[in-house]
């Protein structure tokens, strides 16, 4: 049942990383958000400085959409074992977050006010990545340091 459960939310998740490809989530939909939370802390910006903030937060969206979908794509066909590192596993997660991101930078070609990039496909692929590694890192290291707390 776990495993329907993960699989879901990742089918879920990329229906909802599909929904932020419309045209309601576009550059001037998150640069008026941004303005909003500026204004609403009786912040000014310049235009310049807006934009460059809206494309930090737009790139900075990327990369965590797409890694948490490595992520749950990865738990999807984990198994019962979680305690080993599976590197074919994780190199299909970054290959499978790469390909919907191509999918989605195709979808956006055809969305009005909205444009495909193969850089944000790039982006989207180092957050996937990013999520793999950290896995790495907490199967590989955080046991062993935490034995050697624990130990002291």
């Amino acid at each position: 049942m776990q495993v329907v459960i993960w699989r879901l939310t990742a089918l879920g998740w990329a229906g909802t990383m599909f929904f932020f490809s419309t045209a309601g989530f576009g550059v001037r939909a998150s640069e008026l958000a941004l303005t909003r939370t500026f204004s609403f802390f009786h912040l000014s910006i310049s235009p310049a400085a807006l934009g460059l903030v809206n494309v930090a937060v737009r790139k900075s969206a990327h990369v965590i959409e797409y890694a948490i979908f490595s992520l749950l794509i990865y738990r999807c066909f984990l198994g019962r074992n979680r305690s080993y590192w599976h590197p074919v596993l994780a190199c299909w997660c970054v290959v499978t977050a790469a390909v919907y991101s191509l999918s989605d930078e195709l979808h956006q070609a055809f969305v009005p006010g909205r444009g495909a990039s193969i850089i944000d496909c790039c982006i989207d692929t180092s957050g996937a990545v990013i999520a793999m590694l950290l896995v790495y890192v907490n199967v590989r290291f955080l046991p062993a340091l935490r034995r050697d707390r624990t130990a002291q």
